[in-house]
């Protein structure tokens, strides 16, 4: 009876615990999800029922406002040069920061640790505090309003983040493959493209991951580099501040479209950031 008694208690008390659990799961998914859908609804609007009326859903439901976005030149270039920039800087973050991991993990030099700590700090380092001379030498040199100053900006917040991340998932790899590669005659590109950079596969999955983020919602950056030709979208999206005050429906059809990409990124390297998490190094 007592074991009869002690597995009821013990049931009793389960069943509080998974729908209190359940509860709090669903009021931080109705949180997050919130904004996402009001934006979503206001692009759906015009501006006359956005600032009129409050409603839970378009009354009169219309498109004009993301037609606005895909037929005007200058709305949809913004997404064109911000992916642009954007793809530019992830190659070039990973094309020198795969090279720089490996040292870190496979050498020991003399300062390695001091410089791999010098690395992060200037990631820690706040964007404003290098607008001002990015801005000054791309005058300079003629390569202010071009997507490559933008690229190369980012890059220099993106490439300590992304040799510490895959310094990470590197050191997991054991040095006995290096060994064994070298003795079968490989050469070092050889066995750096063909066989390690597989190994590391997630490690730039989740790498490229974080680098499209970051280039993807910087803002300070890329609209103090840029003024018409490589202006990007979060830029262009303060265009809607006219005369006649904001335009709410463009603004927000706007909002959801750069919400896109970043949810396709996510979406397809979700397993790679998975085992990010699970290795530790995320």
């Amino acid at each position: 009876m007592s074991d009869f008694t002690n597995t009821a208690t013990k049931r009793g008390f389960a069943l509080p615990k998974i729908k209190g659990n359940a509860i709090v799961m669903g009021l931080y998914l109705l949180f997050l999800l919130l904004p996402i859908y009001w934006l979503l609804n206001m692009s759906l609007k015009n501006n006359s029922e956005i600032l009129n009326s409050f409603t839970l859903w378009p009354q009169d439901l219309t498109f004009d406002n993301y037609i606005t976005i895909l037929t005007d030149p200058s709305w949809y270039m913004g997404y064109v040069n911000s992916m642009i920039y954007v793809v530019m800087n992830m190659v070039i973050s990973l094309v020198v920061a795969l090279p720089a991991a490996y040292a870190f993990s496979r050498y020991s030099f003399m300062g390695d640790k001091h410089l791999f700590f010098w690395l992060l700090t200037n990631r820690m380092a706040p964007p404003a505090v290098f607008a001002l001379p990015f801005f000054q030498l791309y005058s300079s040199v003629g390569l202010f309003d071009t997507h490559i100053a933008v690229a190369l900006a980012h890059a220099l917040f993106n490439v300590p983040l992304a040799v510490w991340i895959l310094e990470g998932f590197m050191r997991g790899v054991p040095k006995e493959i290096d060994e064994t590669a070298y003795i079968d005659g490989y050469s070092f590109p050889r066995f750096f493209l063909r066989i390690f950079t597989p190994l590391v596969a997630s490690g730039i999955g989740v790498t490229a991951f974080f680098l499209f983020m970051f280039s993807w919602v910087e803002l300070l950056l890329s609209r103090t580099l840029t003024s018409v030709n490589a202006k990007p979208i979060a830029a262009t999206m303060t265009r809607t501040v006219g005369a006649a005050g904001i335009d709410w429906g463009v603004l927000a059809a706007a909002g959801v479209l750069t919400i896109i990409p970043g949810a396709l990124v996510i979406y397809f390297v979700r397993n790679y950031i998975a085992k990010g998490f699970a290795l530790g190094r995320v």
